[in-house]
Order: C-alpha cells, then sequence, then structure tokens
C-alpha cells in the first residue's frame, strides 16, 4: 500500500512538473523615428500585420508602448515587447513570418520599403531572460483609460557581472520580486538582460492606474519594513551602478 502511494504521489509529481510553465525570454524592440510618418506606418504594421501573425501563433501578450507626452522622445521611439516561451522562439521567430502570407499582405509597406523610405530611423533589440522569482510575464489588472496609465520600465546596470548578479538574487532568492507583487505594483516582467547595449543589466516593468498611483506605491515601497531589512544587508549594498527609469503608456492596441 505505502509503495503504491509514493508511486501515486511520483507520477503525480512528475506530471505536474512537466505540466509547469516554461521560464520565459523576452525581445524588448526599440523603434527610433525621425518622423511622424514613419512612426505611423511602423504603428500600422504592429496593429495589423505583426500582433495578429504572432496570436496565430499562440503568442498573446505582446506590448506596444510610447513614452509619456512629457518625455522628449515622445514621438521618436515605441516599445514592443514579445514573450517567448524559449530562445528558440526568438531566434526562429523571422522565419515563421516569412511562412506567414495573411502577415506578408498585411504588412507590405512596412516589410517591402525602399531605401529611401524606411518606416523608421533605426531599431533596437534587446534580449532578456526572465527571473526565477517570476518567469512568466503579465498582463496588468487596471481600470483606468489607457490615456493615464503608467508603466515604468527600469534598468538596474551593475559595476561587474558579479555585483550585477548580485542584484538579481536580491530580486530572487531575497524576494524583491515578492515584496513588489505584495505591494501591487502589477509588474509586467523582471528580466536578466543576454544581450543588449547597456551590460551587465537587469530590466522590469511595472504599471499603475496612473502617476500618482505610481509615487505613492514607490512612498510605500520605501518605508516599507521587508525593504529597509533588505537594502541594509551587507551582501547586498553597492550592487546597482546605473538606474534608468523610463515612463510609458500602453497603445490601444497593445495586449498589456
Amino acid at each position: 500500500m505505502k509503495k503504491s502511494l509514493f508511486f501515486l504521489l511520483l507520477v503525480a509529481g512528475v506530471v505536474f512538473a512537466g505540466n509547469a510553465a516554461p521560464r520565459e525570454f523576452y525581445e524588448l524592440r526599440i523603434y527610433h523615428f525621425k518622423t511622424a510618418e514613419q512612426q505611423t506606418r511602423t504603428e500600422n504594421y504592429l496593429e495589423k500585420a505583426f500582433i495578429p501573425a504572432m496570436h496565430r501563433m499562440g503568442t498573446k501578450k505582446i506590448g506596444i508602448f510610447k513614452p509619456v507626452e512629457t518625455d522628449t522622445t515622445y514621438g521618436k521611439k515605441l516599445y514592443v515587447l514579445i514573450p517567448f516561451n524559449s530562445i528558440d522562439g526568438f531566434v526562429t521567430l523571422t522565419d515563421k513570418l516569412a511562412k506567414d502570407k495573411e502577415y506578408a499582405t498585411a504588412g507590405t509597406d512596412y516589410i517591402d520599403a525602399k531605401f529611401d523610405n524606411p518606416p523608421y530611423d533605426r531599431m533596437e533589440k534587446i534580449v532578456l531572460k526572465a527571473f526565477s522569482g517570476m518567469q512568466q510575464s503579465a498582463v496588468p489588472n487596471l481600470k483606468a483609460p489607457v490615456s493615464e496609465r503608467i508603466y515604468e520600465l527600469r534598468s538596474y546596470e551593475g559595476h561587474t557581472e558579479k555585483i550585477y548578479q548580485n542584484k538579481v538574487k536580491m530580486f530572487n532568492d531575497g524576494d524583491e520580486v515578492g515584496l513588489f507583487k505584495r505591494l501591487n505594483f502589477n509588474a509586467v516582467f523582471y528580466g536578466e538582460v543576454l544581450s543588449g547595449s547597456r551590460m551587465p543589466n537587469l530590466m522590469y516593468m511595472t504599471t499603475f492606474e496612473n502617476k500618482e498611483e505610481r509615487d505613492a506605491h514607490w512612498k510605500a515601497f520605501s518605508a516599507d519594513p521587508q525593504w529597509k531589512t533588505l537594502s541594509a544587508m551587507p551582501e547586498y549594498q553597492k550592487n546597482v551602478s546605473k538606474n534608468v527609469q523610463i515612463f510609458l503608456r500602453p497603445t490601444q492596441y497593445s495586449d498589456l
């Protein structure tokens, strides 16, 4: 009887592990524009061709974001967050899109743009791996109009690879991720930057109904006993060399 029970528990454990959601990888794509026309063309491509094609492949959480109106890059940049269940999804994306006839038709203006009339000036691509503390991206539970919502993209650069990994450990083992969750920061993702122009680096995105709520959440975070204890621990001192904050709003057609 005991052996049978042990076997059933073992099988159940294997099934559970097999059904566990995979640890995601992300592509953060940043478009740079010289003109409003370029942005319009790229957004039309994303809304009418790219997102529908990704949905057909089973990827439902595509984020499209613009800088807030007061940002000096407003109208000059567009951020696209694409989740993958494996790094292979990122590597094979271009080939998969090339086989989608609906995508090719809907995205003709962007895909077949001429050299003297491109739909953007430059494009950056940052590749990330989800933190162990939050292995899947999440759709934020916000009720405010899109025009009021604040999405905060943060980048934490490290002095060295080892010191950077210490900050990653602070999020995972130190449960900084859990602290953000408890305080309802509505995180979209946390990720280790595997490849990008600023290395070593980690990035994450939190979301709020509006700027006032964002400020109130960070005030509560700074005063929280868990954060005060964690940030005072000797092993987590001086593990960030640069902190960059970017405030964004989602587009009307963004999944996130």
